[in-house]
């Protein structure tokens, strides 16, 4: 018997195929940013489930489309549910039924003498605070007032919720309810809004495991749900590949931890994102190079002259100009106009120290986000574009500290332990009995910070020295000598302890840049002694909202090197 072989067409694919979900030449969603910002926020790296990963991460919508059931078709039967309930019931009746049940428990009640007047206040007044307030007083006085006011609060709670059902619903429908029944529709509409918020999120960033699965199931057919499951399922695995290319290691309990890989992602796209925000009139962070001798050489050759360095010499060019020159003649000889020289990029050497303020205060909007967010970008930018530039970061509060740029993203504001408005407080730091977990830590200590700054910079071989200080306000602490001085409100003891440093600095040609962020108690003297200390120093101060500091040290940090070089 002849055999045919299998011919025509089997099955085609309308939309996407899901073995190749996403595109090729779609852009990967970005995984790292979000694993981040968590760090950053909570200062540890917690180690992330699938279902956190897919919720952080957006998608295109055009992702998962034909993938399941459409968005819109599940947000229309919602809506058709909740037109149905709107224009069957009406919410009139079911007040006065609530109103009716809370005025009947309440005559039911008989207080004691001493609590006759406060209970009709909260009666009168509706406020559920007041009859909380006469359980704890009658809980011990026996008899039933006790269990009649829980009676009462929950006839209260009922006419409160029922009236604000019929203030947040538009019910058109004749039908009457019972107090059970309302409550129950009251819940059911406020899932279907739930859901309908999750489907509108779903809709603009594919966050599909935003969706309440559980509570969509109660309102979709099961051969929906079981499509958009595999949706789900769908955007999980390709989250978990992309995760695994951009540095997101898998352990063994299945949670994603990040890796050096996603360190490098993530700072490559801070600096993208800064850098792409540059006014129209820059022309972008490469400018202002100056061609001559110097460690980097371009593609762009140049004729030899004199004083040149015969180590950047173009052989091959150079060997073409002697052929053009000489033709076939043999040996080939050299002449200094044969000679090609790789022109080269002058890269001075710059030392920066960054001291980052972790004091009490700094918790405020959530800057020290912004500040461990600018450290990451700058130690990004000098690794890939500066390697040859020397950097160190300095955690600031009531002591400071050096921190490697892997403790960065650790480093939290310091919490509050005084709260008297007066604060006088000195410690021999040289008492072996004294250690520094027992001293108040949310101070903030300017002077020993630049101090410790000023000896790493005095270290370096390079003129181009400074230190970048990030603040929020005026030093609070200082040490001389063996002493630490707590001092609140800021005495002018520490300003002129912070002030003695600064000159010091200033005498080693380390130039002070400040970045005064803004904070709740920042006040007109702030400024000023900011003011006073960049002035001291021949540094500068800048002013910015918190979101913007990466921005501006990085601009600031390039343009430096730019007036350098120049």
């Amino acid at each position: 018997m002849k055999r045919h072989p299998v011919g025509g067409v089997i099955h085609a694919y309308q939309k996407y195929d899901p073995a190749s979900f996403p595109p090729p030449t779609q852009e990967a969603p970005d995984l790292i940013t979000p694993a981040f910002e968590q760090a950053m926020m909570y200062g540890e790296f917690r180690e992330l489930s699938e279902e956190e990963l897919a919720r952080a991460v957006e998608l295109d919508p055009s992702q998962i489309k034909g993938l399941g059931p459409s968005i819109d078709f599940l947000k229309q039967m919602l809506l058709e549910r909740k037109r149905k309930i709107l224009e069957t019931y009406e919410a009139q009746s079911v007040q006065k039924k609530a109103r009716k049940a809370f005025h009947s428990a309440a005559k039911q009640v008989r207080p004691p003498e001493d609590l006759v007047k406060t209970f009709r206040e909260a009666i009168n007044r509706e406020q559920p605070y007041l009859l909380e307030a006469l359980w704890y007083r009658g809980e011990d006085r026996g008899g039933t007032f006790s269990t009649d006011l829980l009676k009462v609060a929950s006839r209260m709670a009922d006419k409160h919720q029922l009236e604000e059902l019929a203030g947040k619903y538009d019910f058109t429908g004749s039908e009457s309810m019972s107090i059970p029944k309302a409550l129950e529709i009251k819940e059911e509409l406020e899932q279907i809004d739930e859901l309908l918020k999750q489907l509108d999120e779903a809709a603009k960033t594919a966050k599909i495991g935003l969706i309440d699965m559980e509570k969509l199931n109660q309102f979709v057919p099961t051969e929906d749900m079981q499509q958009l499951e595999e949706m789900r399922r769908q955007v999980e695995n390709i989250i978990r590949e992309q995760a695994e290319r951009q540095g997101l290691e898998r352990g063994a309990n299945g949670q994603f931890r990040l890796t050096p890989q996603a360190y490098k992602v993530f700072q490559g796209r801070l600096l993208e994102r800064i850098f792409s925000e540059l006014a129209p009139s820059r022309s972008g962070r490469h400018q202002g190079d100056v061609v001559g001798e110097g460690a980097v050489e371009l593609q762009q050759t140049k004729p030899y002259e004199f004083g040149d360095s015969i180590a950047n010499m173009d052989i091959p060019q150079t060997v073409i100009n002697t052929l053009l020159r000489q033709g076939d003649q043999r040996p080939l000889r050299l002449h200094g106009d044969d000679i090609e020289i790789h022109k080269t990029r002058n890269h001075p050497k710059c030392a920066t120290c960054v001291v980052m303020d972790m004091s009490g205060s700094m918790r405020y909007d959530g800057q020290y986000m912004n500040v461990k967010r600018m450290a990451l970008a700058l130690q990004g930018l000098i690794q890939t574009e500066y390697p040859g530039d020397f950097l160190r970061f300095i955690e600031m509060y009531t002591f400071a500290k050096m921190r490697a740029p892997g403790e960065v993203i650790n480093l939290m504001p310091k919490p509050v332990t005084i709260h008297d408005p007066w604060v006088r407080l000195k410690v021999d730091m040289s008492d072996e009995h004294i250690s520094e977990t027992q001293i108040h830590q949310h101070f903030t200590n300017i002077q020993r910070s630049l101090q410790l700054a000023r000896q790493n910079l005095a270290a370096t071989d390079t003129p181009n020295r400074q230190i970048v200080l990030i603040t929020d306000g005026l030093p609070t602490a200082h040490n001389e000598g063996e002493w630490l001085y707590m001092l609140y409100p800021p005495d002018p003891q520490t300003e002129q302890a912070t002030m003695r440093e600064a000159m010091l600095c200033s005498q080693e040609g380390i130039t002070i840049n400040i970045f005064l962020v803004p904070s709740w108690s920042q006040s007109e003297e702030d400024i000023r002694f900011a003011s006073r200390l960049a002035k001291t120093t021949k540094g500068r101060v800048f002013f910015t909202s918190g979101n913007n500091l990466d921005r501006f040290v990085l601009w600031d940090y390039v343009q430096n090197r730019r007036e350098i070089i120049s």
